[in-house]
């Protein structure tokens, strides 16, 4: 995939778009089921970005709690635990939230690549927030 409009189609293929702008989308990846039999869902976002060097890579981003709910070091911690994505912050409705986050250069971007960081963001921050909190799907 060398263009957003083509990662766009690859995944209005599988989901139905939540927000469908210029260089952002949003969806809902199935996690699992809750306790009470009911779907989970974790949204997740793509964006195009540009590097410094004017390079185009595609952040796979999700939220995972709110600020509040986490420590710094807590984070930091899980953080270094990471072997694909790192932990950022960002306002979702105006609440500062920890989000789990993956950059993909678009010079290596092919679909099963984009799957995989899709799946791979979208569970585990799941399971992190399953971790946090526990009683509650968040996002």
């Amino acid at each position: 995939m060398e263009t957003f409009a083509e990662v766009r189609n690859h995944v209005m293929e599988n989901y139905e778009l939540g927000i469908d702008e210029p260089f952002i989308i949003s969806f809902d990846y199935p996690v699992g089921r809750n306790g009470n039999g009911s779907d989970r869902l974790q949204g997740v976002f793509l964006a195009e970005l540009k590097a410094n060097d004017g390079r185009r890579v595609l952040r796979v981003e999700t939220p995972v709690v709110p600020l509040t709910d986490i420590g710094a070091e807590k984070c930091l911690r899980l953080n270094l635990t990471l072997r694909v994505g790192y932990l950022a912050v960002g306002d979702l409705d105006g609440i500062p939230y920890i989000k789990l986050c993956a950059n993909l250069p678009y010079a290596f971007l092919e679909a099963q690549e984009l799957d995989y960081a899709v799946a791979h963001v979208a569970k585990l921050a799941d399971q992190i927030e399953q971790m946090l909190e526990p009683t509650s799907d968040v996002t």
